[in-house]
C-alpha cells in the first residue's frame, strides 16, 4: 500500500494554525464527545491521569482521560474503535476504504458501536491537515504508526497532546501500538486483553495450518516498474507472518544494499530476482490484473516461486491496507481470508 510522503508545512501555514488554535481554545474546554467520540460503557479505567507519553518526537502530557480522540497515520483508529470508542476524527482512506473513505473493518466496528462516522481527515495530499485537526477539537491526537516529522509533531502539539511513534516512523508493531493507545486512554488492561485475544486468534490459525511453520518467505511489492520494494524484518507486515510461524528468508538481508538508511524497505532491481532464495514469495497488488502484469514479465515468470506455485499474492486494496497496517481489528478480518491461500502455496514447497 503506497504511503504518501509527509512534507513539512510552509512557514505561512504556521501563523494560520497558531491563530486557529487560540481561537478554538475556549471551545476545547469542556466540550462533549457526542455520538462520535463517545466512550464505551463496558470498559473501566485501568490507568491514572495525568500521564506522560514519551515518543521519538517528544513527550505528551495528558492531564485527564481523553474524551475527544483524533488519530493520524494507520491503525490507531482501529485500536480506539476496538476499545469501544468512536474517535471524533480519523484519516480517510481512499485506498482500501469504502465510498466514504472508511476501511471495512472500521465501518463494521462503528456500526457495532452504533456510532456515527467520524470527521474524516484528508490523508491524500502528503501534508498533515492542521486546520481539520483544529476543527475536530481533540483532547489527544494518537499517531503511534505514522510518518510525522518533528515540525508536524510540534505544530499538532499546539492543538492537543500528540502521541507519536516510540522509535522510527512506520515501524511500531501492532502490539506496541495497542499498548501505547491503551495507556494514553487509561485503558491499559483492556488494551492488553485485545492483544491477548488477537494473539490467540493467530495462534489458533497457525495451528489449523501447520504447513506454514518454519517456511521461509520473502515479502515485497512491485510499486515501480522493473524493481521490487522488499520489506525488512522490522516492518509490521513481515512480523505478522512471523506470528504465523513463518521465517524470514535470508535473502531479505543478503540482498539489502542500503542497510542503515532508516527505511522499512529497500529496492531490488528485477535483474536480481534470480538471487532470491525463499520457500514463499508474498507480495501485494491492488487488483488481479496487476498480478497478471507482474507475472508476465519474463524475469518474474522464470522465478522458481512462480513456476512452482509458491507465490502467495495478497490481492485487493482492502487486503493490502489490512496487511500493511495490521491491528487488532484488521488482523482477523484479513488473515481469515488470506491464510488458506498462503497455506496452498506452502503445500507446494518441496
Amino acid at each position: 500500500m503506497p504511503r504518501a510522503a509527509r512534507v513539512a508545512p510552509r512557514r505561512s501555514r504556521f501563523a494560520l494554525i497558531a491563530s486557529a488554535v487560540v481561537a478554538s481554545a475556549l471551545v476545547l474546554t469542556g466540550c462533549s464527545a457526542g455520538g462520535s467520540g463517545s466512550e464505551s460503557t463496558t470498559g473501566g479505567d485501568s490507568g491514572s491521569f495525568p500521564v506522560t507519553m514519551k515518543s521519538a518526537l517528544g513527550s505528551a502530557a495528558i492531564d485527564a482521560k481523553p474524551k475527544r480522540i483524533a488519530t493520524w497515520g494507520w491503525g490507531a483508529q482501529d485500536i480506539v474503535l476496538a476499545l469501544g470508542i468512536v474517535p471524533v476524527a480519523m484519516p480517510s482512506f481512499s485506498y482500501g476504504g469504502n465510498a466514504d473513505g472508511v476501511l471495512p473493518w472500521d465501518a463494521d466496528q462503528i456500526k457495532k458501536l452504533d456510532g456515527r462516522t467520524p470527521q474524516l481527515l484528508n490523508a491524500d495530499t502528503g501534508e498533515v491537515p492542521f486546520e481539520e485537526f483544529v476543527s475536530a477539537q481533540p483532547d489527544v491526537i494518537l499517531a503511534p504508526y505514522s510518518g510525522l516529522t518533528q515540525t508536524e509533531y510540534d505544530t499538532l502539539s499546539k492543538i492537543a497532546p500528540v502521541v507519536a511513534y516510540p522509535e522510527k516512523p512506520w515501524a511500531t508493531s501492532w502490539r506496541d501500538q495497542t499498548a501505547i493507545v491503551g495507556k494514553a486512554l487509561g485503558l491499559t488492561a483492556e488494551a492488553d486483553a485485545l492483544v491477548s485475544k488477537t494473539e490467540d486468534f493467530v495462534t489458533a490459525l497457525a495451528a489449523k495450518y501447520p504447513v506454514l511453520k518454519d517456511k521461509k518467505f520473502f515479502y515485497a511489492a512491485a510499486n515501480e516498474p522493473g524493481k521490487l520494494n522488499v520489506y525488512r524484518a522490522e516492518d509490521p507486515r513481515v512480523q505478522l507472518l512471523n506470528d504465523l510461524g513463518l521465517k524470514n528468508s535470508p535473502s531479505i538481508d543478503a540482498l539489502d544494499q542500503s542497510k542503515g538508511d532508516g527505511s522499512f524497505f529497500y529496492q531490488l532491481s528485477n535483474e536480481n530476482l534470480s538471487k532470491i532464495d525463499t520457500d514463499l514469495l508474498v507480495m501485494y497488488f491492488d487488483k488481479q490484473s496487476s498480478v497478471d502484469a507482474f507475472t508476465a514479465d519474463p524475469l518474474v515468470a522464470a522465478m522458481p516461486t512462480i513456476t512452482e506455485g509458491r507465490f502467495a499474492p495478497i490481492v485487493g486494496e482492502s487486503f493490502v491496507a489490512a496487511t500493511s497496517a495490521p491491528s487488532v481489528l484488521s488482523i482477523p478480518w484479513m488473515l481469515d481470508r488470506y491464510v488458506p491461500e498462503l497455506a496452498k502455496a506452502a503445500d507446494k514447497v518441496k
